[in-house]
């Protein structure tokens, strides 16, 4: 039996989502191009992205959903310090027993030397989707405010540089979410 995972789960679409379920890349390519390629854009600058392994799941970074183990208030608030205007949106909220832990995994993030760009990761990288490991992440980091409340004009926002990834191997029905405001 499959232990029970405790805790919330964070996803804030950047537009209105379509269909009944959030999808990986690999498949919006599939059902949705215009999505696929409006999504893709925003790796333009890291093409290599998209096809970096994530090694525990078997798949690539385009088969994965994100979602984060912290509420972003904290991180979007930095960003209004640093005067950056940000819709004032709330998340969507997943209760992470939601999910298959064999699916799931946590990739620990920090920004490289740079602040804009996540240092290159290792296989130590990656936890497990568990109760304890969900607790250990799910708090933003002084670090991650002072380097969003610090961004200079010009600067990319990048707000989840340094910012624990929950990669679903997979779609995620909408059903799944308790809050899905928008």
């Amino acid at each position: 039996m499959t232990p029970t995972i405790s805790g919330n789960l964070y996803h804030r679409p950047a537009m209105t989502v379509r269909g009944d379920a959030l999808l990986p890349l690999n498949m919006l390519r599939q059902r949705h191009p215009d999505l696929y390629e409006l999504h893709r854009a925003k790796y333009q600058s890291t093409p290599g992205v998209l096809t970096q392994r994530v090694e525990p799941l078997g798949c690539t970074w385009s088969d994965v959903v994100f979602l984060s183990p912290v509420h972003p208030a904290p991180l979007f608030e930095a960003l209004r310090r640093s005067g950056r205007t940000v819709p004032d949106r709330q998340p969507w909220v997943l209760p992470a027993d939601r999910l298959d832990p064999s699916s799931t995994v946590i990739r620990l993030m920090r920004a490289g030397a740079n602040g804009h760009t996540p240092e290159p990761y290792d296989g130590d990288d990656y936890l497990p989707l568990t109760t304890a490991t969900l607790r250990a992440v799910d708090r933003v980091t002084i670090n991650a405010v002072q380097r969003l409340e610090s961004l200079r004009p010009g600067d990319p926002w990048l707000p989840w540089v340094d910012v624990p990834h929950v990669l679903h191997r997979g779609h995620i029905p909408l059903t799944w979410f308790t809050s899905t405001p928008l």
